[in-house]
C-alpha cells in the first residue's frame, strides 16, 4: 500500500512540475510557503515531543530543551535567542544577504510556532501528553522534526543553529563537516544525560538518528530505480530478451576482461525495482554465464519512466515470431 501511495504522489508531482510553469515572484512565494510548513512541522515535533519530555536530540534545539528545564524559559524564544549570534557569524563568512534570508524565515517560523503550540495547544487537546511512552516521544518527535527540516532544505532554506559553525570550520580549515556535527551534537547528547540521565540521552540519540533518516527521506525520496551493469560473452540474445520482455532500452560497451583478455560486450540499463528478479531470470536463461551487477541509483531523471517502455502482456521468448 505504502509503495502503490508513493507511486501516485510521484505519478501527480511529475504532471503537476510538467503542467504549471513557475517563474518569478510566483516561485519565490511557493517556495517560501513551503519553507514555513516545513518549520511548523519541526516545531509540532518539538514541543509536542522533545521538550516535554526533556529529549535533548543534540543541536541548538537540545540545547533548548537543557535551558528551558533549568529556568522555564520557552523552548523557541531560546531557539531564536542561541541562533542570533550564529547567523551574524554566518552573515559574515557565509553570504551574507543569501545566507542571512536562507535561514530567517524558517528560524522565525519555527520559534514562534514551538511557543505557540506549547501554549495553546494542550488545552485545546483532549488528552496531553498524546503518549506518557519516551520511546514513542523520542520517534515521533525525531520523525516529525526531520520531516520538516527536510521540506525546508529542499525548498531553499535552512535552520542555522550548529551548521554555521560547522561550515565554516571546514570553509577555513577543510575539517570534515560530519565530524563537526558529531563532537557537536555528541557534547550536546553528553550533557543531556548529565543533566536528564543517560536513559534519556540514549532517546535524544534516537530521536536525532530517526530525524535524519525522515530529512535524508524527504530529500532523496525512495529508491526506486536499479542500474543494471551485465558483462556478457553472447549479449544479442540478451538484449532482446530484456527489450522484448521488460521495455527497456540498453546501452552496450565492447569491453575486454582483465584477466582472460576475451573480449566482452558489457550491457547497461534502467529498470524499476519491482523488474529485477525478472531480470535476473532473464540473465540465468539466455546467458547462465554472464556477470551481472544490480547497483541502486538514488534517481532518473529524463526519459526514464516506472512504466514500461513497451506494453507487453506476457514474457516473449527472444526471437520468437509476434502474432
Amino acid at each position: 500500500m505504502v509503495k502503490v501511495l508513493f507511486r501516485k504522489i510521484h505519478n501527480e508531482a511529475s504532471f503537476l512540475k510538467s503542467h504549471i510553469d513557475l517563474h518569478g515572484p510566483a516561485k519565490v512565494v511557493l517556495y517560501q510557503l513551503a519553507i514555513a510548513v516545513g518549520a511548523m512541522i519541526s516545531a509540532f515535533g518539538y514541543s509536542m515531543f522533545m521538550v516535554p519530555f526533556n529529549l535533548a536530540a543534540g543541536g541548538i534545539g537540545g540545547l533548548g530543551v537543557i535551558i528551558n528545564h533549568y529556568t522555564g524559559w520557552p523552548a523557541g524564544g531560546l531557539f531564536m535567542l542561541m541562533n542570533l549570534p550564529l547567523l551574524v557569524l554566518g552573515f559574515f563568512h557565509l553570504g551574507r544577504w543569501r545566507f542571512l534570508f536562507s535561514c530567517l524565515l524558517s528560524i522565525a517560523v519555527f520559534s514562534i510556532t514551538a511557543d505557540t503550540f506549547s501554549t495553546f495547544l494542550p488545552g485545546m487537546m483532549k488528552t496531553y501528553p498524546i503518549s506518557d511512552d519516551l520511546l514513542l516521544n523520542a520517534i515521533y518527535g525525531g520523525l516529525f522534526f526531520g520531516l520538516g527540516v527536510g521540506i525546508v532544505f529542499r525548498y531553499g532554506g535552512a535552520f542555522g543553529g550548529t551548521v554555521i559553525p560547522a561550515r565554516i570550520l571546514h570553509a577555513k580549515t577543510g575539517y570534515p563537516l560530519s565530524q563537526t556535527f558529531f563532537y557537536f551534537d555528541g557534547g550536546i547528547i553528553i550533557l543531556a544525560g548529565m543533566v536528564f540521565g543517560w536513559e534519556l540521552a540514549m532517546l535524544g540519540m534516537l530521536s536525532l538518528f530517526i530525524g535524519g533518516l525522515a530529512t535524508d527521506f524527504v530529500l532523496e525520496g525512495v529508491s526506486q530505480v536499479r542500474t543494471i551493469t551485465i558483462v556478457s560473452y553472447q549479449p544479442d540474445e540478451l538484449k532482446r530478451a530484456i527489450l522484448l520482455n521488460l521495455g527497456r532500452g540498453i546501452s552496450q560497451w565492447e569491453v575486454k576482461g582483465g584477466y582472460s583478455e576475451r573480449d566482452y560486450t558489457m550491457l547497461f540499463c534502467t529498470i524499476s525495482r519491482a523488474q529485477v528478479q525478472d531480470l535476473k531470470a532473464i540473465v540465468a536463461e539466455y546467458d547462465p554465464e554472464a556477470f551481472l551487477v544490480v547497483g541502486v541509483a538514488q534517481q532518473a531523471v529524463g526519459s526514464f519512466s516506472f512504466q514500461r517502455h513497451l506494453p507487453l502482456k506476457k514474457r516473449r521468448r527472444a526471437g520468437s515470431s509476434e502474432s
